[in-house]
This record gives structure tokens, C-alpha cells and sequence, in this order.
């Protein structure tokens, strides 16, 4: 049996940003689940990542349906967890889950339909073990399928209790806007936003998305916060066997260039002034964004973990 660290909440003044103008808190530090939870890693690491997650106020975890290998088994190994450990505190938890993407064949797995995105949360639903989610995103702008019916979509699922919230990843800033708009004269206002941002990676803030929803009142969440791991000490010295750029599939060893490498030495300096790492430095300066309410990172290890956490308590 698991019994969560009664000291879980002791830091909550330092690691917990409101959620835009809701009444969610989220923690500065989330736990990402699109690599290392999958059916290709060990089911007792990634146990052992997730009670670390929540044992020290990491309350957020993050899925999609088609996270994990095979697509759809984070979400279905979180399941297993969920009735092997984390039952009892099923309120203590903020779930997100999202649709967008490919997952099955046919011309209804994937995009923003309203088949689509019903379908797809059912489904995830039944692989998390779960009656609702918190959070439910949809994880792209789809320019074939009218905007009001992926809205509404989304509207009907938060009135039929199978999310509390609803998010949108990745869309571009007018159909961002468009739906702020939607959402709100439907009542149930955007809560969140999620899209990629990293000191290499600066789009939503130079494509004014961040700006928007600070204004807006929309919390912001940024995943990739390392660039994959290219903003650590991972690849300073060269390419690790066991790296996802050796892998060659979502990190291309063409991205590690002499001009990262200087990058990544000045950043070095800069962190070691403030007795923080090349990921610390970098996770902090996302954070200090205004209208960034937390970052999404991944963990192949509860020592990486707890390495990013710690960036947020100190």
C-alpha cells in the first residue's frame, strides 16, 4: 500500500501559481507524461517518478490519449496506478488529458471534431481508470472543422461532468482569441493554454500568445521547458547511448551545433553564478514570464525529477 508523505504540502506557498484568474492552483513544476510511461519503460520506475511527483506537491499530471508506446498506455499505466496507489487521493489530484492528434485509423481519430473528441476522451476515461477528468484540452487548431463545433464540443463535455475545465494547445492566436470569446459567452471560460516555450523556443511569446492570455485572464503551461534536454548538461560533452537524441526520433543529433554548445557554456557560467544548473537556470526563466502558471517537464529518472523540483523549493 502507498502512503503519501504527510509533509506532501509543506512547501505550498513557494511551489503553487494560480491558475490565470481561476480558482485552480497548479504546481510551478507539473509532471508531463508524453515520454517514459509508455509500455517501453519499466512499469516500477515510472511508479516510483509518480509517487515522488506527488509526495513532494506535484499534483498536476498531464497526458494525452496518444502519449506512451503504444500510443494510449501512459494512460493506461496510470490507470493501473491510479487503483494500486492514488484511489485515496483522487481529489488531491489534477488531471489533464487531451485530443487532437492521430490515434486511430479512419477519418474520426483525430483533428477537432465533435465525434472525435467525445470518442477520445471516453476512451481515455476508461484506460486512467477514471469517471472525469480535470482538465481537458483540445491539442490542436483543426482549420477543416468549424471552430464552434470543436468548442462546443468541448463546452458539452464539461456539462455532461466528464471534465471540470477546458484547455487549448497549440492553436494559433486569432482562433486562441476566437475562443476565449466563445468559451466565455457559453460559460465555461478557458482555463489554460498550453503550448511550447523554452529560452530556444520563444514563439508564444514573440507570436503575442503569452501577452493575450496573461490579459485574458488564461493561465499559460509550457511544455518542452528543456527543449527535450537540449537546455542541460546532457549533451555538452557529447551524445549519451541512452539519450533520446542517440535515439535519433524526436531529438535530431543535427540540433547540437557549435553555436548551441557556446550557448549552452554561457548559460553554464550564468547558472553557476546563482549555485543552479543549465536546467535550472532554464526552468526558472520560463517561469519568471509573466502569465506563465507552470512548466510541463518529463523524467526518465526520480533523480532528474527531483532535480527539477528542487529548482522550485530553493
Amino acid at each position: 500500500m502507498y502512503n503519501a508523505s504527510p509533509e506532501r504540502y509543506t512547501a505550498s506557498t513557494t511551489i503553487y501559481n494560480r491558475c490565470g484568474r481561476s480558482g485552480v492552483l497548479l504546481p510551478k513544476v507539473s509532471l508531463g507524461f508524453w515520454h517514459n510511461f509508455g509500455d517501453d519503460a519499466p512499469f516500477e520506475r515510472s511508479r516510483a517518478i509518480c509517487r515522488y511527483a506527488f509526495d513532494h506537491g506535484v499534483t498536476h499530471f498531464d497526458f494525452a490519449n496518444n502519449y506512451g508506446v503504444p500510443a494510449g498506455s501512459a494512460e493506461a499505466n496510470f490507470g493501473r496506478l491510479m487503483d494500486e496507489d492514488f484511489r485515496p487521493y483522487r481529489n488531491e489530484l489534477f488531471i489533464s488529458t487531451k485530443a487532437g492528434y492521430g490515434m486511430w485509423d479512419g477519418p474520426y481519430g483525430e483533428w477537432g471534431s465533435r465525434k472525435y473528441l467525445m470518442s477520445s476522451l471516453d476512451q481515455s476515461l476508461k484506460r486512467m481508470r477514471l469517471d472525469y477528468v480535470d482538465l481537458f484540452y483540445s491539442h490542436r487548431y483543426d482549420p477543416n472543422t468549424p471552430i464552434e463545433e470543436t468548442l462546443q464540443a468541448l463546452i458539452d463535455i464539461v456539462r455532461a461532468g466528464k471534465a471540470l475545465y477546458v484547455g487549448i494547445s497549440n492553436w494559433p492566436l486569432e482562433p486562441l482569441k476566437a475562443g476565449v470569446k466563445y468559451l466565455k459567452e457559453h460559460d465555461v471560460p478557458l482555463l489554460i493554454y498550453q503550448g511550447r516555450l523554452n529560452m530556444l523556443d520563444r514563439a508564444p511569446i514573440n507570436e503575442g500568445i503569452l501577452d493575450f492570455t496573461y490579459k485574458a485572464g488564461v493561465g499559460f503551461i509550457a511544455y518542452s521547458p528543456l527543449a527535450q534536454g537540449l537546455l542541460t548538461d546532457r549533451y555538452l560533452n557529447g551524445i549519451p547511448a541512452d539519450s533520446r537524441m542517440a535515439k535519433e526520433h524526436f531529438l535530431k543529433s543535427e540540433r547540437r551545433t557549435p553555436e548551441l554548445l557556446e550557448y549552452l557554456h554561457q548559460l553554464e557560467a550564468k547558472a553557476k553564478t546563482s549555485n543552479r544548473s543549465i536546467a535550472q537556470e532554464a526552468l526558472n526563466w520560463v517561469l519568471d514570464q509573466p502569465g506563465v502558471t507552470s512548466v510541463l517537464v518529463g523524467a526518465s529518472s526520480v533523480e532528474q525529477l527531483k532535480n527539477n523540483i528542487n529548482t522550485i523549493i530553493s
